[in-house]
């Protein structure tokens, strides 16, 4: 089996991250979905191997380190991604605070409104479904994508050339 060039990987992982960042932007700002903490978090490794990749498209000398820290930032992404689907399937809590319900108690009215954030947050354990009937969620289908991002990054940083 012929595997693709260090050069295409690079592009694959450029495209792929771009397109899981577009998915993101678009389900927050067109379809009006709430992220959590936890989804935001998990953009970051995306981040990254978007900017690595240009750099490794651009610099061919570099390209093998670069896609080696791309590996790295989607290792990070698989396990921000595990993290998140067992936060959802309630094996344990979210590591971070933000996921919590806030408590407004005590005080006045006036604050307890200013305690409040000005954009309400979505509870980490609060799986969202992308079809409504089907029970895998953004944070699987993330998990799953970064799992198959490593495993094509790995084979090309692993062999020889």
């Amino acid at each position: 089996m012929m595997m693709p060039s260090r050069q295409a990987v690079a592009a694959i992982a450029l495209g792929v991250s771009g397109l899981a960042l577009g998915g993101a932007w678009f389900a927050e700002n067109i379809l009006g979905l709430v992220p959590c903490a936890l989804c935001l978090l998990e953009r970051w490794p995306f981040r990254v191997v978007l900017a690595v990749s240009a750099l490794a498209l651009i610099w061919k000398l570099a390209r093998r380190p670069l896609l080696a820290l791309a590996l790295l930032a989607m290792l990070a992404g698989v396990g921000l991604g595990a993290t998140h689907v067992g936060v959802e399937q309630h094996w344990w809590p979210s590591p971070l605070p933000e996921c919590a319900a806030p408590a407004f108690g005590g005080g006045s009215i006036a604050d307890r409104l200013a305690r409040m954030p000005a954009r309400p947050a979505k509870p980490c354990d609060e799986a969202v479904l992308l079809i409504p009937s089907v029970p895998v969620s953004f944070a699987a289908l993330q998990l799953v994508l970064a799992l198959v991002m490593s495993v094509l990054l790995a084979t090309s940083v692993l062999r020889m050339e």
